[in-house]
């Protein structure tokens, strides 16, 4: 991080205190991702990328201000765009009816750098790919690989008016892969991300990418002999790969406060429980919790983007809504507590609330005994595309692979699947949670306008519960 931007930013903020704003907050990051394409084997692109800036939040007589400077040339620069700011956030105050208070939060001082055990580099980071790439191709019926590595250094430095000075400093590697095969006419493809906040270690530790790789090769590779089924209502048990986007799109969405208040419809940004605090949303078996304390996960973080301290928040308990994910804004709208969950892309944005590590909790079932309790049904797996209504009520969930289960035994592989349910009647379905608890990688999570892409963590375990399958061709 450039030290000079640094002393820039206390600057400002000592600079603040001569103008009439409520709040002043600054941040300034340094970003550098190193991201490499590699196709059949063939490196098609390698980028480097890095960024620099400062973005500075103003609140004057109840209104937001907010401007973002890129590689600013000196600190009157800086000075010059913080008084626009500060003018035109007192300009729009004028208007506006409901004014914004903040929930009063202690001051910190802390510096925290995540622990890297392996540095990346392009070198390594390429190897790893390649092996990957290799073990794609061993398949029959293989025609295409994609590997995607990458990897990021962040250094985050936030400070605001109120005294509050924190640096975090981390690294993101991930590796994304996908294998297509194609036979008599049909194509099937099949992905998996892997990876998470550290170096290499995260996509090299006990050969999980490598058996990842050969997973979805296997798996591409079978689909082209796989049939499509029928629509009808059936038991499901869903791997914790696809309850990661179930609880992601259904559950965690709907639990960020700014989206119970309404404020991005336009974004399919309702909720469907929004007034039901306290009431019952689920099954018994069903608890929902936000963690930014999950170690290595691409959510994991001790501090937000206003200086929250972190911790894990229940959502649901039991079936029962209990919070909702809070800013320090609208903490104060609901008489609740900041839950440290605003964050922002970078500094050219203004933080939203955003998931950190969603996920529902692990039960005590083994998967194979949700099956075997199963006469007909599927066994739904892995992610792939959501389709939601504006309140996130009705929904549907493409998976990328399932098989029948018949008596209580696995069967065929069917391919094209789509799990559709209404958010209410499916989780009170659920009956019953497995104790294969998984942690998954998401990395392009849009919310916003100016869209927001952001990353995070979002988890489960397997789920039993009841919905419409279906294939479509």
């Amino acid at each position: 991080m450039d030290l000079q931007l640094v002393e820039f930013a206390d600057k400002i903020i000592q600079f603040s205190e001569k103008c009439t704003c409520d709040y002043t907050d600054i941040r300034v990051e340094s970003h550098v991702k190193n991201d490499i394409i590699i196709e059949n084997g063939d490196i098609e692109n390698i980028t480097l990328k890095k960024e620099q800036g400062l973005g500075i939040r103003v609140l004057v007589d109840g209104a937001w201000g907010f401007c973002s400077i890129s590689n600013p040339s000196s600190y009157d620069n800086i000075k010059n765009e913080y008084e626009k700011t500060v003018k035109n956030a007192r300009y729009y105050s004028e208007n506006k009816k409901n004014k914004t208070l903040l929930y009063d939060c202690p001051i910190v001082e802390k510096t925290i750098n995540y622990p890297v055990k392996i540095i990346p580099d392009t070198d390594n980071i390429i190897k790893v790919a390649l092996e990957c790439d290799k073990i794609i191709h061993e398949q029959n019926n293989i025609i295409r690989s994609n590997i995607n590595p990458w990897y990021s250094i962040v250094s985050k430095y936030f400070i605001n008016s109120e005294g509050t000075k924190i640096i975090q400093n981390y690294t993101d590697t991930v590796i994304e892969m996908s294998a297509t095969a194609h036979n008599n006419g049909i194509t099937q493809s099949v992905n998996i991300t892997e990876g998470g906040r550290g170096g290499l270690e995260q996509i090299k530790d006990d050969e999980k990418c490598q058996k990842s790789a050969k997973k979805i090769s296997e798996k591409a590779s079978q689909l082209v002999f796989a049939k499509p089924i029928k629509e009808k209502k059936s038991k499901v048990v869903l791997n914790p790969d696809f309850v990661a986007l179930l609880t992601h799109e259904i559950l965690g969405h709907p639990s960020e406060a700014d989206r119970v208040l309404g404020k991005e419809m336009a974004w399919a940004g309702g909720a469907w429980w929004k007034g039901k605090l306290g009431q019952k949303i689920g099954s018994e078996h069903l608890n929902v919790y936000d963690d930014p304390t999950i170690e290595k996960s691409l959510g994991w973080y001790q501090y937000d983007d206003e200086g929250i301290k972190t911790n894990k928040t229940n959502l649901v308990q039991n079936g029962i809504l209990e919070k909702h994910m809070q800013s320090r804004e609208t903490a104060k709208l609901f008489d609740s507590t900041p839950t440290g969950n605003m964050r922002a892309t970078n500094y050219r944005f203004m933080p939203l609330i955003r998931m950190a590590c969603t996920c529902i909790s692990k039960g005590d079932w083994k998967q194979e005994e949700m099956i075997k309790e199963i006469k007909d049904g599927y066994l739904v797996s892995n992610m792939k595309i959501p389709s939601i209504d504006m309140k996130r009520y009705n929904w549907s969930i493409s998976c990328q692979y399932a098989q029948k289960i018949e008596n209580g035994e696995l069967t065929d592989l069917v391919r094209d699947v789509i799990v559709v349910g209404i958010a209410p009647e499916f989780f009170n379905s659920i009956d019953a949670c497995g104790d294969d608890f998984t942690v998954r990688p998401i990395t392009n999570c849009g919310k916003g306008d100016p869209m927001q892409q952001m990353m995070m963590g979002n988890g489960g375990p397997s789920v039993r519960a009841e919905a419409i399958v279906k294939s479509v061709n």
